[in-house]
Parts: structure tokens; C-alpha cells; sequence
């Protein structure tokens, strides 16, 4: 059983937390490049602090700290000129660094603006996607993954989820619930819709395994009918620590990124990229498309017929942050306790003055990190591919034809 003590250390993401200081020596996605225009401003909340998010006249984007250090009004709402951003409240206009490059009240008085500066943050793109880093420098390298760099047609799903990350990260490391949420529940609330069930996710789990990789987790599993020979368990898949996880199959892959906010509040990101078969290339993107993923109806009950919304409301359910001096439990919870050890084993890493897992430096080993990914995915089906398009986030994308042209598979509604 967890104590109050490593509850709070392993949940708590704020400025000086254990936790929120081991996060903050990664990058995280915080908005998708498409959302983001010359000239725009984006509020972001991340790790438990706010930020203002802009993209410069020529396209290069920076994150400075929300509050101007004038009279503390939103930089949110400022002005992008060239390459920096003017505060609407008394113009003070500051530099991607954070340097104030112009104060107009006090434009003579070059001591008081060398002293007018505010906190500026590393930013990257990779994949249509804005990354930041919050830790010391020198950051490390943005990590090239494979899903983020090889061609093809991609969309990035959202949804702001009212629970604390860490129950969402577990849940990557729990596969029998995909037996029994998506198997047997989906089941029961579909057919309740009078909708088709899904007819791949409900096999019986014979055996799980976890192991530790350089980036992460790998998980396996062996499902009634199935030996360890089926990629499921000889390939598997990974937990990329500390905030993703990658699933998919054939030629569908898939990063679920959860980014906290802050202790009650994940950013959650279905990033996909769909490949063509061989010989064949995937439709040309001007901008990937961001899309919302509804997870409750209009009267606030939760959305259970698809698999996301499943999901969902489970990490939900559990409250704003799971209590975890409560819990009971079991050998089927190996995975848990794992990454549980490892997040601990990472926060002593940091505060000793080292490198955590899976920190990328070396340039020459950063041009594709490729992962373990299952191929032929509950026996190399069409059928699970065509039901995880129609009973997942999916059913949401703006590109959902595009999707299922480019795979070659029928729309299941």
C-alpha cells in the first residue's frame, strides 16, 4: 500500500515538487503547430504555472511566463511584433528569452529595462507538434521518435481531463482492463445503443510481462489462443516514460501523450500517423488537423461508446487524485508498481545532478529512435483496424475518410 508521503511525491507536478522537477526535464507537447499562426498568442498551463505561447512574424515559435513582471497582466493577451511580444497593459515588449527589449514610458532608461525581464523557455517542433522545456540548461535534445518523424497522414486528437496524470499513466501499464472496459463493458453499452460491439478487444489475458527498455516499458501479452511467438508478446509495446504510451498496429500507430496542466488537470493528446502500403504514398498535409475528443454528453454524463470514453471516464471516476493509500493491489498490477518504482527511481536521479531516463544529447542517435511496436496486432486483422477507427477518438477526426481510404478498410460507422 502507498503512503500519504509517496502519494503526494509521485503526484504533485508544481515548481520545486519532486515530481514536477523530474518533468521538467523533458519536452512536452503543449498545443499542435496547426493552432498556432504567425502573429497568434495561445494560453498554456503546464507543470502548475501559465505561460504565453506565441509564434513570431517569421514563424519561429516561443513560450515566455504568462505574468508581466510590470503590473502582472497576461502576456496571453499581448501583441507579437517581429519576433517579440508586446504587453497590451503598458507596452513593455519583451524578447523570446525574456530579455525586455522596449519599455515606451521609460524608453531612456536602460537600467530599469535590463531589470525588466521575464522567464523564457526553450520550444521545438516536431510533427505538427509544439514541445516546451521548463528545466535547466542545457536542455536536452527533443527526441526524434519514430511516429513523429516517418512519413504519412497524421491527425492529433485532444481533451483537457479533469484528473490528475499520473491515473491516466497507469492505466498504460494495466492491459487486462482491455478484456473487460473495451471488451465486455463496450460490449454491454454499444448493443444498450442498439450499435455494433467490438469483436478483437474482449480475449482473455493467458499471460502480461513488463520490462525495462531505454526509453521506458516495454508490455507484453499472450491472449487465449495465442503463444509467446505472436508479436503481441515477442515485439510488444512501449510506455515511453514519462508521459506516453504508444499503441497501434500494421500500419496505424499511435502516441497517447498526457501532459499535466497541473495536480488535477491533463492535457491528453491522440497523436496518430496512418502509413500507406508499400509502393504507395500517403496524401499530401498543408497542417495536420487538432480536433477535440467530446469524453461527456450534454448533460455531463460520460460518453461509453467508444473506447477513449471508456477510458476516461475510469481515470476520472477516480477522482481529482486518486488516493492511493486505499487501493488493493494485485498480481494483474505488476505494471503499476513498476512505474511507480521507476518514477521514484528517476526523482533520485534528478536531485542527485543526473540525466533521467531516456534523456536524449548525442545528435548522431537522434535521427529516428525507433520503438518496439506490434505489428500484427491481435493477428494481423483488418477487422480490429476497421473497429478501432469506428469505436475510438477517431470517429471524431475531421480526416476519418481520408483515414480509412488511405488503410483500405470499411467504414464501420
Amino acid at each position: 500500500m502507498m503512503t500519504a508521503a509517496q502519494q503526494e511525491a509521485l503526484t504533485r507536478v508544481g515548481p520545486g515538487t519532486p515530481m514536477g522537477t523530474l518533468l521538467r526535464r523533458y519536452w512536452l507537447p503543449v498545443a499542435a503547430s496547426s493552432e498556432l499562426a504567425a502573429g497568434g498568442v495561445k494560453a498554456v498551463r503546464l507543470l502548475g504555472e501559465d505561460f504565453a505561447l506565441f509564434r513570431a512574424a517569421t514563424g519561429e515559435p516561443a513560450l515566455l511566463d504568462a505574468r508581466c513582471p510590470h503590473r502582472g497582466a497576461s502576456l496571453v493577451h499581448g501583441l507579437v511584433e517581429g519576433a517579440s511580444l508586446r504587453c497590451a497593459y503598458h507596452g513593455w515588449r519583451f524578447a523570446p528569452d525574456g530579455t525586455c527589449v522596449e519599455l515606451p514610458a521609460l524608453a531612456a532608461d536602460d537600467s530599469v529595462r535590463a531589470r525588466a525581464c521575464t522567464r523564457g523557455h526553450p520550444v521545438g517542433e516536431l510533427g505538427g507538434l509544439v514541445f516546451a522545456y521548463l528545466g535547466p540548461a542545457p536542455a536536452p535534445l527533443l527526441p526524434r521518435y519514430d511516429v513523429f518523424v516517418w512519413p504519412g497522414l497524421r491527425d492529433i486528437g485532444r481533451a483537457e481531463i479533469p484528473c490528475n496524470w499520473l491515473q491516466i499513466m497507469e492505466n498504460s501499464v494495466d492491459p487486462v482492463h482491455l478484456e473487460w472496459l473495451h471488451g465486455r463493458h463496450l460490449a454491454s453499452v454499444r448493443a444498450a445503443h442498439g450499435l455494433a460491439p467490438p469483436t478483437r478487444y474482449g480475449r482473455h489475458h493467458e499471460e502480461i510481462g513488463f520490462e525495462r527498455f531505454a526509453h521506458g516499458i516495454v508490455k507484453r501479452r499472450v491472449l487465449s489462443g495465442g503463444t509467446r511467438a505472436d508479436d503481441d508478446w515477442s515485439v510488444g509495446h512501449p510506455l515511453v516514460f514519462p508521459v506516453m504510451v504508444r499503441v497501434g498496429a500494421q500500419r496505424q500507430h499511435r502516441f497517447q501523450i498526457r501532459v499535466p496542466m497541473d495536480d488535477t488537470h491533463t492535457l491528453h493528446f491522440w497523436y496518430s500517423l496512418y502509413r500507406p502500403r508499400d509502393g504507395e504514398v500517403a496524401p499530401p498535409q498543408d497542417a495536420i488537423p487538432v480536433y477535440d475528443v467530446p469524453f461527456r454528453d450534454a448533460a455531463g454524463a460520460p460518453l461509453l461508446d467508444f473506447v477513449d470514453g471508456g477510458d476516461i471516464m475510469a481515470w476520472t471516476s477516480q477522482g481529482p487524485i486518486a488516493d492511493r493509500t486505499r487501493e488493493m493491489l494485485v498480481d494483474t498490477d505488476r505494471g503499476v508498481v513498476l512505474l511507480r518504482r521507476l518514477l521514484i527511481e528517476q526523482m533520485e536521479r534528478v536531485q542527485a545532478g543526473e540525466d533521467p531516463l531516456g534523456t536524449v544529447r548525442d545528435p548522431a542517435s537522434n535521427e529516428t529512435i525507433e520503438l518496439p511496436q506490434e505489428r500484427a496486432k491481435y493477428g494481423d486483422d483488418d477487422r480490429f483496424l476497421a473497429e478501432s477507427v469506428a469505436m475510438s477518438h477517431v470517429r471524431y477526426s475531421p480526416i476519418r475518410r481520408e483515414i480509412l481510404a488511405l488503410l483500405g478498410l470499411p467504414d464501420l460507422g
